[in-house]
């Protein structure tokens, strides 16, 4: 089947299905007449701009990037913390948080949704997110409130 079929497909299948993993995704596609392979997979969610956003159960799943994410409290940005964010650094009013593979854009959503008035937005790519504070000063505050969230 053509990659066009494939990732419309896969589209269909993030809107309709509580798709968590690159796995489950395979599978679905596999079962639904599909050869693909994980690495195929994987270059498709890349290229369609595939999202994590929370799903039922503290879990997260996979979504369109112009799928409504509903706002959530700090429980969520502190839960995506612990389990997605590997390191935070900073310089000047910029903040970078390294994250798991494919976990960026649902931790930066989280970010933005938590309406903290000292960061201006955030950019989010698959594992890295670019965190703008203003003002200047405020960065450390920020860095020390990331930095809090892995230890709650």
């Amino acid at each position: 089947m053509t990659k066009p079929r494939r990732q419309l497909k896969i589209q269909e299948l993030v809107k309709e299905y509580p798709i968590e993993t690159q796995e489950e995704l395979v599978n679905s596609l596999r079962n639904d007449g599909y050869d693909v392979t994980q690495a195929t997979v994987s270059r498709d969610i890349k290229e369609l701009g595939l999202i994590k956003i929370p799903g039922d159960n503290n879990t997260s799943r996979y979504a369109m990037p112009n799928e409504p994410i509903v706002r959530h409290s700090d429980g969520r940005l502190k839960r995506l913390f612990r389990t997605s964010v590997l390191s935070i650094d900073y310089s000047e009013n910029l903040i970078i948080v390294k994250t798991m593979t494919g976990e960026a854009m649902g931790v930066a959503s989280a970010i933005d949704n938590s309406n903290w008035p000292e960061i201006i937005g955030t950019i989010g790519g698959d594992d890295n997110i670019l965190v703008i504070v203003k003002p200047k000063k405020a960065t450390t505050t920020i860095v020390n409130r990331f930095n809090e969230l892995f230890k709650e």
